[in-house]
């Protein structure tokens, strides 16, 4: 029996994302959708979540990887740039898994531009939950975050960039 459409987003939830294991492609909202093609061809269309972004390869051989074990033949995975992929897109599951993690979560309605301003978003520290915090370096242990510290806890933590 062929898989449905439902079928392939439940096997897309067990393909992680390369820098940061405990999310998935569908907590991060980078899987913008399947199409089930008349002619057998299974389409899964995604969106890097910054152009560029080095894991987007492995992204797609894990997504092939985890499809084809499970019969999906063809397949076709089409990356689009536009609309240009945004935190907005990210599940509430995902955040609460950043949090759990050690990574803040985006703030929401910041767009962090305000950064080129000299003004920062104030994530609250994943460790104590204190507001109390600073950049201390716009880009963290990857392009897609930035590096802060609590001033309550005095410990370190990425934080997930809005945009």
């Amino acid at each position: 029996m062929p898989l449905t459409k439902q079928d392939i987003w439940d096997l897309l939830e067990q393909v992680t994302d390369p820098e940061i294991p405990v999310l998935t492609v569908t907590d991060l909202g980078i899987v913008r959708d399947v199409v089930l093609h008349d002619d057998g061809l299974t389409e899964v269309i995604i969106t890097p979540t910054y152009s560029g972004c080095p894991a987007m390869n492995m992204i797609e051989i894990n997504i092939r990887a985890v499809l084809q074990e499970h019969g999906v033949e063809p397949l076709k995975v089409t990356t689009v740039l536009s609309p240009a992929w945004t935190t907005d897109w990210m599940s509430e599951e995902g955040k609460r898994k950043l949090k759990e993690y050690g990574i803040a979560p985006p703030v929401e309605g910041s767009q962090d531009k305000g950064a080129l301003f000299g003004e920062s978003p104030k994530p609250e520290c994943p460790h104590c939950g204190s507001p109390n915090t600073e950049m201390v370096a716009q880009f963290g242990s990857t392009a897609c975050k930035s590096m802060y510290n609590c001033l309550d806890c005095k410990e370190p933590f990425d934080y997930f960039k809005c945009h």
